[in-house]
């Protein structure tokens, strides 16, 4: 577990480090601490160049709170993520999807492990961050609060729900905060083999019967609102957006991940034969864009307060595997520290007395 004093210990370390200037004259040693504007000037400098903050470098308090808040979000919503489709691998229609299906959510799961150790680097612990979660003090991706109510739905989270994490996360490889983006690479390289196999479901579905292909397009009229949702609200009405676009925590702006998302989206749908539930959806030739109808925010707004379909089952269901896995948790700390005990350096063995060293000159004459 990362040290909570983390923060202050970088600020001393680098007023010492880079800072602190000495030198002796007639006995009289002079000496000139960095202030804090020439701190903050050094991390503006830092994000100006597009460079990576680290955790041991100085910065802002509400940066490292606006960072720990983001990545926290997505941590849990990642672990929030596996229950959805975990609800149909027992049911999966074959053993090859079956197979699928729980590589998927396992991957879901080291998704969630890499962004919680991106956020201890910061001094906030995975315990912490969990039980904020439960006690509804931080949370999720407002996708994952309504239901998959059939197998067609693990394609269309696939294609759709991953297919907005990827728009919304290729660009966070670049963020601001060296830990995250990095956790990011091998996040974006998971979820784009995800969207394929998504993709590849329905489109096997769409080569089926008639039922099948009603199902598919049942399936992604329930999800298109929400995944466009899943960037969160507009931007005018987006409070933390500026700020962490001014900090390069993000590169681009709800708006403009959306419109990506759609522009992306339409000829997939286009090839996989099925429609978007929007008669607003069309090509703007002036903008270059597709124009489409505005999500309702309403319905938005009351599924993150939690409100939605699966709010409260969700939450539940994390409570209880967090109390269920208590004792593997202390099993494991309990471990770590035998181990660190039996693995101390002993004492050095005594200095052979006299007697000793000559009864073994003997017998190595011998």
């Amino acid at each position: 577990m990362v040290d909570p004093n983390a923060q202050s210990s970088a600020v001393q370390n680098l007023k010492q480090r880079t800072a602190r200037k000495g030198a002796s004259k007639g006995g009289v040693v002079m000496t000139t601490q960095i202030n804090e504007s020439e701190l903050e000037a050094q991390f503006a400098a830092t994000i100006g160049a597009k460079d990576r903050i680290e955790p041991r470098d100085w910065m802002p308090e509400k940066y490292r709170k606006t960072v720990v808040r983001q990545v926290a979000q997505h941590a849990h919503s990642e672990i929030i993520g596996m229950q959805p489709e975990g609800n149909w691998i027992s049911r999966a229609p074959s053993l090859r999807r079956k197979a699928i299906l729980l590589a998927k959510v396992q991957d879901e799961a080291g998704h969630g492990l890499y962004l919680y150790s991106a956020a201890e680097t910061l001094g906030a612990s995975r315990d912490e961050l969990t039980e904020k979660l439960i006690a509804g003090k931080q949370k999720y991706s407002s996708i994952f609060n309504y239901p998959t109510l059939a197998y067609t739905d693990v394609g269309t989270i696939g294609w759709l729900v991953d297919g907005a994490a990827i728009v919304n996360q290729v660009p966070l490889c670049r963020t601001s905060f060296g830990p995250y983006g990095r956790a990011m690479i091998r996040v974006c390289k998971e979820e784009s083999f995800h969207q394929r196999q998504g993709y590849e479901l329905l489109m096997t579905m769409m080569r089926g019967t008639d039922e099948q292909r009603a199902s598919v397009q049942e399936s992604v009229n329930r999800f298109w609102w929400p995944a466009l949702m899943m960037f969160g609200p507009p931007d005018d009405d987006s409070p933390n957006t500026e700020q962490s676009m001014e900090w390069g925590i993000k590169t681009h702006t709800n708006d403009e991940l959306r419109q990506k998302f759609v522009d992306m989206s339409v000829p997939q749908a286009e090839a996989l034969g099925v429609t978007f539930p929007d008669e607003g959806l069309k090509w703007n030739e002036e903008r270059g864009h597709y124009d489409f109808s505005t999500p309702d925010w309403d319905e938005f707004w009351s599924v993150v307060k939690g409100n939605g379909p699966c709010n409260d089952q969700r939450v539940a269901h994390r409570k209880r595997a967090w109390d269920e896995g208590a004792w593997v948790r202390d099993a494991a700390l309990a471990f770590a520290e035998n181990s660190a005990v039996d693995s101390a350096p002993t004492d050095s063995p005594e200095t052979p007395t006299a007697d000793t060293a000559d009864t073994t000159a003997e017998e190595a004459a011998k």
